[in-house]
């Protein structure tokens, strides 16, 4: 499965928030999708899984225009991971990740015994196998955050976009849902904002700025001081790591640009 983005373009208001936007997203591939807070990178991701109607360019799934599939036929295809905002109803966990079995039930049809142990193994991949019975309202931000994943997981959809999904997270699950993410072998486009872990886990890194994708390749070879500078404005160094040989930024404390 394939995910293309073609010149896609986004208005909102009247002001045009995504210019030209162009990336692809291969089977296998954990694309990272970077830029500063107001870059657009909701904003995209909304118009790539149709939450936002582009005002130009194309979404395409293996070679066919998103806007022909059904939604139904759409959510087989590709999972999403909004930022998450408050429900109007309770739901406990169990039924919210069962939602994820819906694109692929008829409207009256029950849970199977395949529907629960598709449930457990994505509760399982998570580590929230024993909140099962809980209220989903009742849950904290990040116990949200991961139950919302188990639900896209359980959908067992061939692509994934994630908008920022490590958010409200310690840094011991942060690594646990990237460990998660990377492991599934399908194709992710995955809005991030820490760069260490962008360079740890993506195999590939679009920035964004100013609506733009003005950079894209390698995390390695993307994420420089020089762009950390221009895109961030602040300074940050990019170092090896030691021990693990990986690299990392180090960020100098006082030396962001002044608002």
């Amino acid at each position: 499965m394939k995910l293309e983005v073609q010149g896609v373009d986004v208005a909102l208001s009247g002001r045009e928030i995504i210019k030209s936007a162009t990336l692809k997203v291969r089977s296998g591939e954990l694309v990272g999708l970077i830029g500063p807070n107001g870059s657009g990178k909701t904003t995209l991701l909304k118009s790539i899984y149709r939450y936002l109607s582009p005002s130009g360019g194309v979404v395409l799934l293996d070679g066919t225009d998103i806007r022909s599939l059904s939604h139904k036929e759409r959510a087989r295809q590709m999972g999403v991971v909004s930022q998450f905002t408050q429900l109007s109803f309770d739901f406990t966990v169990e039924e919210m990740v069962l939602m994820g079995r819906a694109p692929h039930k008829g409207a009256l049809s029950r849970d199977t015994a395949q529907d629960y142990a598709i449930l457990e193994d994505a509760l399982s991949r998570v580590d929230m196998l024993d909140y099962r019975k809980r209220s989903f309202l009742t849950l904290s931000g990040g116990e949200k955050q991961r139950i919302l994943l188990a639900r896209a997981l359980a959908q067992q959809a061939e692509i994934l976009i994630l908008d920022e999904p490590t958010n409200h997270l310690d840094m011991k699950y942060q690594i646990q849902i990237m460990d998660v993410v990377q492991s599934l072998g399908i194709g992710v486009l995955a809005a991030l904002h820490d760069l260490n872990l962008t360079l740890l886990y993506c195999t590939y890194v679009y920035v964004l700025k100013g609506g733009r994708i003005i950079a894209h390749g390698r995390p390695e070879e993307v994420i420089t001081s020089d762009l950390i500078r221009h895109v961030y404005e602040v300074e940050g160094t990019v170092i090896r790591h030691p021990v693990t040989g990986k690299l990392q930024v180090l960020f100098s404390p006082g030396q962001a640009k002044r608002l």
